[in-house]
């Protein structure tokens, strides 16, 4: 019997988009219009937590605010474990991947629609359910198009960051331009418009995927159907009862998301690590993902820091002036994609160029956490200023050197994930690097706590540091990292 090409075969000659499979012009469509909805809504879901109700908003405290978005997006995160499962277990990324915009589509239209926390509450539920599908199984598609050994992968995963950004420039633009003009609820309803218009495209563009997209990889028995059934209902039975308990509240949303990111994290690990379904190379280079996962989530935890601290920081201390107008604070949060929509295309050609001569995968990492460390650095030189003290070109600046950062781990970090990925467990290794994600993102919104904004020094100076730590620590163990990757670089 002879086996079919992989779609990795089959499509690695195709250079018509920008010099990748046409493919993937279809994944960077459908990305695109998912983070306009994901960061326009983001963009103002934590001024209309805190917001007075006399200015629109909820009246939240400040810092309870900040845990709730961070969990939130920790949240979103950790849920692409769920999708991940789905994928390899029951549907394939593709099946699982088109539902999961539909359901984002309902989140954002609940956000925009049910009146205060009841909107807040269902809206962020379903969406975060929703990113989490679609951005494990985006993401792990992307990685069928292209074999282990094609220099253009790295590329590639730029590109698609690039729709990503284009995407994240604009939502918050232009949501947070609704929501300072007619309110918070139009500007919720111009991000559902946004995923609307990214699932309606996408389902013209779907059926021209690889068939390997469709694959389920691990193929659950039919007859553990009723067990998964039962599971199922049980979890949502388990989190009603907690949250009529007052055991889940506002105040600790984001130490569970960290509690359970955690535990899922190590879970993950050891399912993978101990299946008998894996070679020793596979099992092997699981291993050297561990190091490069924990440098994900202390560099994570100060860039996810955009949507917590920096958006408070930008309400009350940034100067947001420009020649008699004030811009939104939303409007903040477009800086960095602007800066990846520029260098996002200098990353990939500079990959490309430089092709097998370019720093492996972990000295990647090490980079971006060093750079992200010394990003936090440089706000010790505005540190305990007043109200408008901060210029605007500083945090301009400023969100420059976390593009940087974040270009040298989240692209890459997708691409190491399918690279490192043991067969059976393709779209589940993607969740794991996405786990990292979320537990960084949680500990972003659990550290608001701490900022105090008449006492900056320590905060900044310390999250700086740890992360310098942390990288330099990664770069002094490249080389056995390496030889755990067994050829992967």
């Amino acid at each position: 019997m002879t086996s079919s090409p992989s779609a990795a075969e089959t499509t690695s000659p195709d250079t018509r988009f920008f010099g990748q499979p046409l493919a993937l012009a279809h994944l960077f469509g459908v990305e695109m219009w998912e983070r306009f909805s994901f960061y326009g809504m983001q963009g103002i879901l934590l001024i209309y937590l805190y917001f007075s109700v006399s200015e629109g908003g909820l009246g939240v405290p400040a810092a309870i605010a900040g845990g709730i978005v961070g969990a939130y997006g920790g949240a979103v995160y950790l849920s692409t474990i769920l999708g991940a499962w789905l994928a390899d277990r029951l549907f394939g990324s593709e099946r699982v991947l088109f539902g999961s915009a539909i359901v984002i589509v309902a989140g954002h239209l609940s956000l925009a629609l049910l009146p205060g926390l009841i909107g807040v509450g269902v809206g962020l539920i379903l969406i975060a359910l929703g990113s989490g599908g679609l951005k494990a199984n985006a993401t792990s598609v992307v990685g069928t198009l292209y074999s282990a050994e094609d220099t253009r992968r790295d590329a590639g995963f730029s590109l698609f960051y690039l729709g990503i950004n284009l995407g994240a420039f604009f939502g918050p633009i232009l949501t947070g331009l609704l929501q300072s003009t007619a309110g918070f609820h139009w500007g919720f309803g111009l991000a559902a418009v946004g995923m609307v218009a990214g699932l309606i495209q996408y389902s013209f563009g779907r059926k021209k995927l690889p068939e390997s997209a469709h694959t389920v990889h691990n193929p659950l028995p039919r007859n553990r159907y009723p067990l998964v059934v039962i599971i199922a209902i049980a979890a949502v039975a388990l989190i009603i009862v907690l949250m009529l308990i007052g055991f889940v509240r506002a105040d600790n949303l984001s130490t569970i998301v960290i509690v359970s990111a955690l535990g899922a994290t190590i879970a993950y690990f050891a399912v993978i690590l101990s299946s008998r379904h894996i070679e020793a190379q596979e099992r092997s280079r699981v291993w050297a993902f561990v190091p490069l996962f924990i440098t994900s989530v202390a560099f994570w935890s100060l860039y996810q820091q955009q949507f917590t601290v920096l958006t408070v920081y930008s309400d009350k201390r940034l100067d947001r002036h420009i020649f008699g107008w004030e811009m939104p604070v939303s409007w903040v949060q477009s800086i960095n994609p602007i800066f990846i929509i520029v260098l996002s295309g200098v990353f990939a050609v500079i990959w490309s160029r430089l092709g097998k001569r370019q720093p492996s995968t972990p000295v990647k990492f090490a980079l971006g956490a060093i750079v992200m460390g010394g990003a936090f650095l440089l706000f010790l030189l505005f540190a305990d200023g007043g109200p408008g003290s901060t210029p605007l070109l500083a945090i301009v600046g400023i969100l420059f050197v976390f593009t940087v950062a974040e270009l040298l781990i989240s692209p890459i970090g997708l691409s190491a994930a399918t690279k490192l990925a043991p067969a059976r467990f393709q779209t589940q290794m993607v969740a794991l690097f996405f786990l990292s994600v979320a537990l960084g993102t949680a500990i972003s919104g659990w550290l608001v706590q701490f900022y105090d904004p008449s006492n900056e020094l320590p905060y900044f100076s310390m999250l700086g540091a740890i992360a310098i730590v942390v990288g330099l620590g990664l770069l002094l163990f490249v080389r056995p990292v390496l030889a755990l990757m067994r050829g992967v670089r």
